[in-house]
């Protein structure tokens, strides 16, 4: 396998490929986790994140799409008016605004914790925007913060880019079609940053993660890992944690590209995934993963 450089700013690394072989991660299931008030449910889990509190929001496609829950799995709040049509991504920023992605919907929304609607980024009607819109897109599917307060959105499944804004919400730039070439992408699933703010883009049917500085020039690629379904960086841990929807698997890497470890396996059983979608990672490392198929989060913590 080969990493394709056009900048030397990542190293040329052999990175594994994602095998039986490679390391198990340290974590084990936290059983019964979250506690779901009698005769509730999740629909199917799309996206999940955690604040500065290590509160853990989740975002599904069912009655009281965003909650919230403390690290311990105890809901602390239920959002019934949640105006979006499709769950998809959930992040939530550092002052504790929290954003959704409407992937039918077309929209990416801000919200204040109190769950009051503050900003949003759509055509009106939420039509689909096209390729060269700024402030609409045609099945967003996530977004990222960079250290210096600009926001990245992955638009996604029809418009294959990345649009970057300004931390006033003003449309920046964007780049990306569809394609298989360097910067060019098939499905935008996910978007990462990391701290220094260079941009991990989950290209989904392409197989690979692409690598961007902030202002779209292409730096590199990891391919062979899985298929990037939904991506986080653990800044604790300078690394990249990846939901491998193909294999239902989480796969942590480093900054290279390399294979740290892995987690998990298909399955309908506690600890086992049906289309792992999203991740998060807490203070404490745990690992939040979301299941489209399983309609559920699971939360896995480091056995000490």
């Amino acid at each position: 396998m080969r990493i394709l450089l056009t900048l030397l700013v990542l190293p040329v690394l052999p990175v594994p490929t994602l095998t039986a072989q490679s390391p198990v991660l340290p974590h084990g299931l936290v059983e019964n986790w979250p506690q779901l008030p009698k005769g509730w449910n999740f629909g199917e889990v799309s996206g999940v994140d955690v604040d500065r509190h290590d509160n853990v929001w989740v975002f599904h496609r069912g009655p009281r799409p965003v909650m919230k829950f403390d690290k311990n799995g105890k809901l602390l709040e239920a959002w019934n008016e949640v105006p979006v049509k499709s769950s998809h991504g959930i992040r939530v920023d550092p002052a504790g605004n929290v954003w959704l992605a409407d992937v039918e919907g077309h929209s990416i929304m801000q919200f204040n914790p109190e769950g009051r609607l503050t900003r949003i980024f759509a055509n009106a009607g939420k039509s689909p925007g096209d390729n060269e819109s700024m402030y609409a897109f045609n099945r967003p599917t996530g977004l990222a913060f960079h250290p210096n307060g600009d926001f990245f959105v992955s638009d996604g499944y029809v418009n294959s880019r990345i649009v970057r804004f300004g931390k006033d919400g003003m449309y920046i730039k964007h780049w990306g079609k569809k394609g298989k070439l360097d910067g060019e992408f098939d499905l935008v699933h996910d978007v990462a940053i990391d701290s220094r703010g260079r941009v991990y883009v989950a290209d989904r049917s392409n197989d690979r993660v692409q690598i961007f500085d902030a202002d779209g020039n292409f730096l590199g690629k990891w391919t062979e890992i899985g298929q990037p379904w939904g991506l986080y960086y653990a800044g604790r841990e300078d690394a990249i944690y990846m939901a491998d929807g193909r294999n239902n698997r989480v796969v942590k890497l480093n900054l290279d590209g390399q294979i740290l470890g892995t987690l998990g396996g298909f399955g309908k059983m506690p600890g086992k995934f049906d289309f792992a979608h999203n991740l998060s990672v807490d203070s404490s490392g745990a690992i939040y993963v979301a299941e489209i198929k399983n309609w559920r989060v699971q939360k896995f913590a480091i056995v000490r």
